[in-house]
C-alpha cells in the first residue's frame, strides 16, 4: 500500500510516516496543500492522510480537487478541530474517513489500511498460495506451517506477490507499490529483496523470475 501524507506540522508528519512504514507501507510526506497536489498529480497512492489546516491550499481545497479528478486514492482528513459539524463538512466535500487530533496512532493505523482495502481489489486478510501463508491483520508468515520472519520490503513485496495471485509482478509495479518515490528506478533493491526472501521461504523456490519482465509466485 502507498500512502501521501499531507501535514504541515513536520514533525508529527515524520512521526506518522514512519510508523506506517514500520507496518510495511510505502509513505511518501508533503507540508503544504500544493505540493499534495502536485504529488497526486504524479504518483499513484491508495491513501491520501490530508491535514484539513494546510498552508498555500488549504486541505478542503485539496479534498474537493482529488474528488473532482476521480482519483482512485482514499481520503483520511485530519483535523484539529473535532465538532460534529466539522466532521460532517470534511464528509460532505468527498473525504472517506475523518480523524480529530490528536488521536491514538493505532487507530490512524487501523483506518489507513481500512481505506487502503477499499482502495484496491478486496483480497482475504490471510493470503496464501504454494504452500505460503500471509496474515496481512498480524503481519505474519508461514512456509508449509513454518513461521517465516520477514524485513518490512520483503513482506511488503511477498504481498504484491500474493495478491497478483500467480501473475507476473514486474519491478516497476513493486517499485511502485513497495518503496517511496525517494527511491532510485535504476537501483536493484527490488533484485536484493528478492534474493533475501526466496532465501528465507527456503526450498523449494516458488517465486519466479520472469526475465526482463518481473516476478512471478507459482
Amino acid at each position: 500500500m502507498r500512502v501521501l501524507i499531507a501535514e504541515d506540522e513536520v514533525v508529527m508528519a515524520e512521526a506518522i510516516a514512519e510508523g506506517l512504514r514500520l507496518q510495511a507501507l510505502a509513505v511518501d510526506t508533503v507540508h503544504d496543500g500544493d505540493a499534495a497536489l502536485q504529488r497526486l498529480a504524479v504518483n499513484e497512492y491508495d491513501v491520501l492522510v490530508l491535514d484539513r489546516d494546510m498552508p498555500r491550499v488549504h486541505g478542503d481545497d485539496v479534498c474537493r480537487a482529488v474528488v473532482e479528478s476521480k482519483a482512485d486514492v482514499r481520503i483520511l482528513m485530519l483535523t484539529a478541530a473535532g465538532e460534529l459539524s466539522d466532521r460532517v463538512r470534511g464528509l460532505d466535500l468527498g473525504a472517506d474517513d475523518y480523524l480529530a487530533k490528536p488521536f491514538a496512532f493505532a487507530e490512524l493505523v487501523a483506518r489507513v489500511r481500512a481505506l487502503g482495502r477499499r482502495a484496491r481489489p478486496a483480497a482475504p486478510p490471510v493470503l496464501s498460495r504454494a504452500g505460503v501463508s500471509l496474515d496481512t491483520a498480524h503481519r505474519e508468515v508461514f512456509r508449509d506451517g513454518r513461521v517465516v520472519g520477514l524485513s518490512r520490503k520483503e513482506f511488503a513485496v511477498l504481498e504484491e506477490l500474493l495478491r497478483a495471485d500467480g501473475a507476473v509482478v514486474t519491478t516497476e509495479q513493486l517499485l511502485e507499490r513497495a518503496w517511496d518515490e525517494n527511491t532510485d528506478p535504476f537501483t536493484n533493491v527490488v533484485r536484493v529483496t528478492m534474493m533475501t526472501l526466496r532465501r528465507k521461504l527456503g526450498p523449494p523456490q516458488v517465486v519466479e523470475t520472469i526475465t526482463g519482465v518481473g516476478y512471478q509466485l507459482r
